[in-house]
């Protein structure tokens, strides 16, 4: 009797969680846009009477366009985002850079070439609008066309995240076991379910060579550049916003703008970390990481200063303080603890590892179970959600409402803007948080999701030596809790 076919295995809740994220993540970002805005208010009034909601009285309240559906995109805004990619591959090209090798594939045991240069390309740039600012202050091109155009930006990356799915789906169909080109489909992409290989990523490392820049990796380049640096031009655009509607920049926009700026660049700056990553390694190319990274990062993540450049909040240095130490705490596990780690692989005789106790697995490799490693089995991860915090923390209990001028509202928590309307808190905070610290809750999600998927990884890749290793090292992200 034959034996019957092995049963695909789905993670992210398989072909209807894949079809939800696929369709339902555009449609949440739109929400975050209209919901939270400059119009009426973060949330809009209408929105926290669900009673009295009707389309009409929403649409009031919400930066809908006068030509409603046919507002969202626009030829010249999109020319402009396809200049923008553009730029990022003439950088790419042009730069300095350095070159590494990737870990070896799975069918061919040989490694792909990798060209790094992210963070120069971003100095690059933002010295750019540094001197437009110079010149031009808040009123500089970039930054009013990026606040006043977001809506047909955030519609245009997320078509683009579509064609280049459907283009890298339909690509992987090419790719044959073995073959010259050094192309391999990602283990847990090609399960035969369209819609859940569209959205995990059918072919691991998708390349393409076009004519003066070479050979590119379209997952590495994805991952690292427009997006990351998209985040902090959305940033910087928005304290601009802030300047123009109040005439002063605020120290609670300045502190996220610069944690969030630290934590892009930083990633930038040791790019060829992310040769060990799952999104490199392990993870093929398809909707998720495509939305994810141009659409996901820079748009999601810069919503605090999206939200603090209509409301304003004044910190002062005792707040700034403990956010800071928030954001070093979370920096500092999560750098040393991952230094620990790389320093254990490539060094092993370090002073600082070398004592350190460890399982060695049949595989010939050894799994660190001492220092950072020994507290928790990816306490790295700790560490990097407690640096989401200060993306948060600087908006406080976030809500307001936006009334017309000439309310003549007073009162703490009442700003008035410089066109008179009057932005004010009362009776919407805390409302606003489920806009504002989304991130972090969201985060922490994809850390727990991430945790997993890597144990199950683990298990089938070391077998009863991660038996062994979980019983030495109890605890997956936090010590002594999770």
């Amino acid at each position: 009797m034959a034996s019957s076919p092995e049963r695909p295995s789905y993670e992210f809740g398989g072909p209807l969680g894949a079809t939800a994220i696929v369709f339902g993540l555009p449609v949440l970002m739109n929400v975050l846009y209209f919901g939270c805005n400059d119009v009426s208010g973060c949330p809009a009034p209408a929105l926290l009477d669900i009673k009295t909601l009707t389309w009409d009285k929403l649409k009031s309240q919400i930066p809908w366009l006068e030509n409603g559906i046919h507002g969202f995109l626009s030829w010249e805004v999109t020319g402009w985002l396809f200049a923008y990619y553009f730029l990022s591959l003439v950088l790419y090209r042009v730069l300095p850079a350095h070159e590494t090798l990737g870990t070896k594939l799975r069918e061919s045991g040989k490694p792909l070439k990798y060209r790094f240069n992210a963070f120069n390309a971003t100095v690059v740039e933002l010295g750019a609008c540094a001197i437009g600012t110079c010149i031009y202050g808040a009123t500089f091109p970039v930054w009013t066309f990026i606040t006043d155009n977001y809506l047909q930006l955030l519609t245009g990356n997320i078509l683009l995240s579509y064609a280049i799915s459907i283009w890298v789906y339909l690509r992987s169909f090419s790719v044959k076991a073995g073959n010259s080109e050094m192309r391999e489909l990602a283990k847990g992409g090609h399960t035969g379910n369209v819609i859940y290989d569209f959205y995990i990523g059918r072919e691991l490392n998708p390349r393409v060579t076009l004519p003066f820049f070479g050979e590119i990796d379209v997952k590495a380049w994805l991952e690292m550049r427009p997006g990351l640096t998209g985040w902090i031009l959305l940033d910087c655009a928005f304290i601009a916003k802030q300047y123009r509607l109040h005439g002063f920049v605020s120290d609670s926009i300045v502190i996220v703008a610069l944690v969030q700026s630290y934590y892009a660049l930083e990633g930038q700056f040791f790019e060829s970390g992310i040769l060990g990553m799952m999104d490199i390694v392990t993870d093929g190319l398809g909707f998720m990481l495509s939305f994810g990274d141009i659409v996901w990062v820079p748009f999601l993540y810069s919503t605090q200063c999206r939200y603090l450049s209509v409301y304003p909040v004044h910190l002062g240095w005792n707040k700034i303080a403990a956010i800071g130490a928030v954001f070093s705490i979370g920096l500092f596990i999560f750098r040393s603890a991952n230094s620990q780690k790389n320093r254990f692989r490539t060094n092993p005789d370090h002073p600082s590892v070398k004592d350190m106790p460890f399982i060695q697995t049949q595989r010939g490799t050894r799994l660190l179970t001492g220092g950072w490693w020994g507290r928790a089995r990816h306490i790295n991860y700790f560490g990097d959600w407690i640096q989401s915090l200060p993306f948060c923390l600087p908006t406080g209990l976030a809500g307001y409402a936006i009334l017309p001028a000439g309310s003549a509202l007073a009162g703490v928590g009442v700003q008035t803007l410089l066109d008179g309307r009057q932005v004010t808190q009362e009776g919407v905070a805390p409302w606003g948080m489920l806009v504002t610290y989304f991130y972090s809750a969201y985060f922490g999600f994809l850390l727990i999701h991430r945790e997993r998927r890597d144990d199950n990884g683990c298990a089938e890749k070391y077998g009863a030596d991660w038996v062994k290793y979980k019983e030495q090292v109890k605890w997956r992200i936090i010590p002594g809790v999770y």
